[in-house]
C-alpha cells in the first residue's frame, strides 16, 4: 500500500466523513514536557475513526456487491461505522454482535439502519454467524481491522493531522485489531517528516506487544480491561505493516488508562472512551522519551456508556 493508495482513499471518502478538529492543552503539555496535538476522532460521524475505513471498504465494492449488502462482526464501533456508511450509500448492512456488547452500541447500530444479529461472546461464534449470513444473502464480509481498504481508510486521520502539523515527531494510537495503528503508521511514513509511530496497549490484552516480540500473531488468554474496544487481535493484513513501520508498543495498566481518560475529560473538555485514553496513558508512561518533542495523539472515539464511567 503506497502513498497514492492513501491519497486516492482520502479523496474517495471525504464526502462521507468529517475532517475532525485537533485540540491542545497547555496543562497536559507542561505535565509531559512536550507539545501534544489531539486528533479528535470522537467528533467523527458515529463517534469514532472507524467511519473512515468502513466508508472506504463499501465504496470499493462493485454495484453487484452493493446490491447484496455487507456483513461484519463487531462488539461496537465498527458495527456502528459499517451501519452508518452502508445507510449513507444505500447498502444493506448485517451486523453480528456478541450478546455482551454494550446496549448503547446495539441501539446505535439499529438507529443507523444495521440489521442486528446477536451471538455468543466468542470469536468463533462471531465468525460462524458472519459466514452463515454471507452464504445466505451473498453479502460481502468486511473485517473491522484486517482489510486493506479499512486500513487505508483508518490511516486518513493521521494524514489529516500531518497536513496541519507536518513536523510531528511521533504519532501515538491505541492498538486493538491493528487497523488504526497500521494505517497511521503508513501515513506517518509517507506524509510525515521522519515521524515515528507508537502504539498503546493495556497489559490485560497485550497481544500486539507480544506479537512484535515473537514475530507471529499472538492471542489473549484474558480480556479483563476497561478498554473494551481493544479486545480484538491483529490480523495477517495489518501485522506485517505494524512490524515494518511501528517503532514500539507501550503497555499500560488499568489505573493509568483511567487516569489518562479523566485527564482528557477534565482538561480537553471532551468525551473519550477508555480505549482512546490508552494512547495518552502510553505517552505519560514514557514521558521522558518525549521531552521537547511534538506528538500527535489519535483520540480514537467517544462512544462511552455514561452509566459505567470509571470516575
Amino acid at each position: 500500500m503506497d502513498i497514492q493508495h492513501l491519497i486516492d482513499c482520502h479523496e474517495r471518502i471525504k464526502p462521507f466523513i468529517h475532517n475532525t478538529p485537533v485540540l491542545t492543552s497547555r496543562l497536559i503539555n507542561e505535565m509531559i514536557g512536550a507539545e501534544l496535538f489531539f486528533k479528535c476522532e470522537n467528533f467523527q460521524r458515529m463517534g469514532a475513526f472507524k467511519m473512515r475505513g468502513a466508508s472506504n471498504a463499501i465504496l470499493q465494492l462493485t454495484d453487484e456487491q452493493k446490491q447484496r449488502g455487507v456483513v461484519t462482526h463487531s462488539s461496537g464501533n465498527f458495527a456502528q461505522a459499517l451501519s452508518l456508511s452502508a445507510q449513507s450509500l444505500g447498502v444493506k448492512a448485517y451486523i453480528v454482535m456478541p450478546n455482551s456488547a454494550p446496549e448503547v452500541k446495539k441501539e446505535a447500530v439499529r438507529g443507523y439502519g444495521g440489521i442486528l444479529i446477536s451471538c455468543e461472546s466468542t470469536l468463533e461464534a462471531r465468525e460462524h454467524e458472519s459466514k452463515q449470513i454471507a452464504k445466505k444473502h451473498g453479502a460481502t464480509f468486511i473485517h473491522p481491522s484486517n482489510d486493506d481498504h479499512v486500513i487505508l481508510g483508518q490511516g486518513t486521520a493521521c494524514k489529516e493531522l500531518l497536513e496541519l502539523y507536518p513536523n510531528i515527531d511521533y504519532v501515538v494510537t491505541p492498538v486493538g485489531g491493528g487497523g488504526l495503528i497500521a494505517g497511521s503508521a503508513l501515513s506517518a511514513y509517507h506524509f510525515g517528516n521522519n515521524c515515528k509511530t507508537i502504539g498503546g496497549e493495556p497489559f490485560e490484552v497485550d497481544d500486539a506487544y507480544r506479537s512484535l516480540q515473537s514475530g507471529k500473531i499472538e492471542s489473549n488468554k484474558t480480556t479483563n480491561t476497561i478498554a473494551d474496544g481493544l479486545k480484538t487481535q491483529l490480523g495477517d493484513r495489518n501485522f506485517p505493516i505494524i512490524q515494518q513501520y511501528v517503532e514500539a508498543i507501550v503497555r499500560v495498566t488499568e489505573e493509568e488508562i483511567i487516569m489518562a481518560m479523566q485527564l482528557i475529560w477534565e482538561r480537553l473538555k471532551i468525551v473519550c472512551e477508555p480505549s482512546s485514553a490508552v494512547a495518552l496513558a502510553a505517552i505519560i508512561n514514557k514521558k521522558e522519551k518525549y521531552s521537547g518533542k511534538k506528538i500527535g495523539v489519535i483520540v480514537s472515539g467517544g462512544n462511552v456508556d455514561l452509566s459505567k464511567l470509571p470516575f
